[in-house]
Parts: structure tokens; C-alpha cells; sequence
């Protein structure tokens, strides 16, 4: 969808930003780029739009070379989301949010359903956000708008420029959250530039390296770039903790999961004792098979029902859901495991700490031998 060949770009006092640089961007795939300060990351990505001028090379967007098209036509079919926004504090959000398609002389209810329809896809209440000025939202929300203005007239390119750093880091991931939704839905091809490896690694389908001059040192997928990083300036930007990083980009899945003893809702004691086996403890499951609790072998002596003595459990991911996610819930809640759901919340299994070192382990194995995850076989000391 975006091919760069052999871009450079070098100015007049001898100072090259970026230099040979070739790229492609599959189409509906989120290509991150990072690198630090001066690495010709942004400078990258203005000249897809022509906002800074190749000094050599070529771009071509979905087959068609852009360095021969008119600049301000080309601008008007690229969303372009940058770090401070930069909406306009004359008009409504609405307003806003129908730059482009007024540019491009839609009508006036064209342009207000569409402005309608992106702010409740962005998480904005249209009746009451709609109506007001820039200043009178927070800088979450101000987000939210310039993601909104830049689809406004659906382009298939969508540019971002550090849009996520001018805000809080609780702010930032539940920006990050809402936008990793917003590309499930919407599919867009897509540039984001950042600073941050951790928000590069996180939010790329693929991701790009640069070190100074624009030269792109690896370019592969998040998993990969933290398992197996190219060169040693690679390895030194992601950082010696790029293990612990790659939580973030490592899923769960059933392979990763111990099945323990189930029992249902229903079950008598004595027959949820004898269903646990050697175990302390039994998974409780309602009668779809969804996740109701936990009980232990100590709370099964006398009547009644596992109902009666089953104990809530707040500690649980879904499949596909990070290892990070995981991690964090064991410590949220102080779990020696926690329970794993399938995406119509049926229970699959659980997960420990062991395991999902394990997983991470297998994890990193795969990207180093080229082979799927599932294939690897680790050694444990018990096997040794």
C-alpha cells in the first residue's frame, strides 16, 4: 500500500535525515516507527505526504507515485494526526472533525452524519461534545477528535506523529487501548511515529528501527525485534529489560494452560471432594460453562451445594489477551493463578506464574529457530 524506494533526504548545509531509505507497508497494517531524537522517523513520514520534500527516491501510494501528484490534492486523501492536535479553537468539535469534507464540498448533513458517526466510534458523545470548542475538552479527548478529523473523509493512509505523548501515562494507554480498537474496526493503513519502544512494540502489526541519518537498522515484528534484535544498536534502544518488554507482545494461548479439577454450581460436596482428586482446590463453572468461582478442598466437608461455599474469582484474562495483561492481573490480585476465558467468556483453562514463564520462554525459542511457538519444546530442571 506505501512503498518508499530508496528515499533520501538531504539538506542544504550537507545534513542528511534520512538516506536510501526502501520500505513497504502492506495494506490495513499498523507500521510503527521509533528510533531516538534526529533519527529522520518523522521526517520519514512527512514525506509520504509531501510535507517535507524527498531530495531523491521515490513513494508510491496503492501503485501510484506521489512525488508526481499535487501536494495539497494528496494531503486532502492522507489522515494526518500530530502530537498536539492542532484543531482549530474557532470551531466546534463538530466543526472539526468536518475540515476535510468540507474541503472537499460535501454537503452540510453528509458532513454532519459523518462527524456524528466518528465520534461515537472514537468514544465521544456527539449531544455533548459535538457543540463544543477544543478548550473545553481534555487533552484525552482532543485525541480522540484529531484521530476522528483524520478519517473524516475515510482515507485509505492514516499518518501519526508522536499523537499520544502530550498526555498522561494512564491517559496515553487507554488511548492506546481505544485506538487498537478503532483499527480492528476501521483497518486502516497506517504510519505511527514514536519515540517510545514500548508504545512501538505494543501497537505495530511491524515495526521500524531507525538510527541516526534514517538508516533503518531492523525491521520486523515487535516479537521479533525484542527476541532477536538485528544489529547491537537495536539490541542497546529496546533496552536490556526487552524480555520484560516482550510480555506486552507475547499472547496467551491454550498451550500455555493448566487444567486443573472442574465442578459445577450444582454439584453436591461430596461429589465436588472426589472430583478434585489430589487437588486442594476445583475451578467452579456455572452450567454454560462460564467462570463462577473457585472452592477448596476444606470448604466441601458438611451439605449443601459448591454454590453454597464457592468463592468469587476476580482474577482472570481472555485468550489472545498479553502476557503483560496476565502478569499484571497475578499481582493485581495477589493470584497464584488466574483463569483463562475464551472471546464468548467460556472458561479454557488457568494459568500460573510457571507457565507463563514458560510461554514467554517458548516464545522467544520460536523467533530464534523460525519456527511456530507451538513446535518448541523447552527443557525444565525436573527434566535434566
Amino acid at each position: 500500500m506505501i512503498r518508499l524506494d530508496r528515499v533520501s533526504k538531504r539538506y542544504p548545509d550537507g545534513t542528511v535525515a534520512v538516506r536510501e531509505l526502501s520500505l513497504d507497508v502492506r495494506r490495513g497494517e499498523l507500521v510503527t516507527l521509533v528510533g531516538p531524537s534526529g533519527c529522520g522517523k518523522t521526517t520519514t513520514m512527512k514525506m509520504v505526504n509531501r510535507l517535507i520534500e524527498p531530495t531523491s527516491g521515490r513513494i508510491f501510494i496503492d501503485g501510484r507515485d506521489v512525488t508526481d501528484a499535487d501536494p495539497v490534492e494528496l494531503r486532502r486523501g492522507i489522515g494526518y494526526v500530530i502530537q498536539n492536535v492542532g484543531l482549530f479553537p474557532h470551531r466546534t468539535i463538530e466543526q472539526n472533525i468536518a475540515t476535510v469534507p468540507e474541503l472537499l464540498g460535501w454537503p452540510k448533513s453528509r458532513r454532519r452524519e459523518r462527524a456524528v458517526e466518528l465520534m461515537n466510534l472514537v468514544g465521544l458523545d456527539p449531544a455533548i461534545h459535538g457543540p463544543r470548542y477544543p478548550h473545553e475538552l481534555s487533552g484525552g479527548q482532543r485525541q480522540r477528535v484529531g484521530v476522528a478529523r483524520a478519517l473524516a473523509a475515510d482515507p485509505p493512509v492514516l499518518l501519526m506523529d508522536e499523537p499520544f505523548s502530550a498526555v498522561d501515562p494512564v491517559v496515553r494507554a487507554q488511548l492506546q487501548d481505544e485506538f487498537l480498537r478503532l483499527q480492528d474496526e476501521v483497518r486502516k493503513t497506517i504510519l505511527f511515529v514514536t519515540h517510545d519502544i514500548e508504545e512501538a512494540v505494543r501497537l505495530g502489526d511491524r515495526t521500524a528501527v531507525f538510527a541516526q541519518g534514517g538508516h533503518l537498522e531492523q525491521f520486523d515484528t515487535p516479537a521479533a525485534i525484542l527476541g532477536a534484535p538485528a544489529t547491537d544498536f537495536v539490541a542497546e534502544f529496546v533496552g536490556a529489560d526487552r524480555g520484560l518488554k516482550r510480555l506486552s507482545v507475547t499472547p496467551v494461548t491454550e498451550d500455555d494452560l493448566e487444567h486443573p479439577p472442574v465442578v459445577h454450581l450444582e454439584d453436591d460436596l461430596r461429589s465436588a471432594d472426589a472430583a478434585m482428586g489430589t487437588s486442594r482446590w476445583a475451578v467452579v463453572l456455572d452450567a454454560e460453562g462460564g467462570l463462577a468461582g473457585w472452592i477448596g478442598r476444606d470448604m466441601t466437608k458438611g451439605g449443601g451445594t459448591v454454590r453454597d461455599h464457592a468463592r468469587r474469582m476476580e482474577a482472570w484474562v481472555e485468550l489472545e489477551d498479553s502476557l503483560k495483561v496476565a502478569f499484571g492481573e497475578m499481582l493485581q490480585w495477589n493470584a497464584g493463578w488466574i483463569a483463562v476465558l475464551d472471546k464468548r467468556s467460556h472458561y479454557v483453562g488457568v494459568l500460573t506464574p510457571s507457565t507463563l514463564h514458560t510461554a514467554l520462554r517458548r516464545s522467544v525459542e520460536a523467533d530464534a529457530q523460525q519456527v511456530d511457538a507451538s513446535d518448541i519444546e523447552l527443557e525444565t530442571v525436573q527434566d535434566a
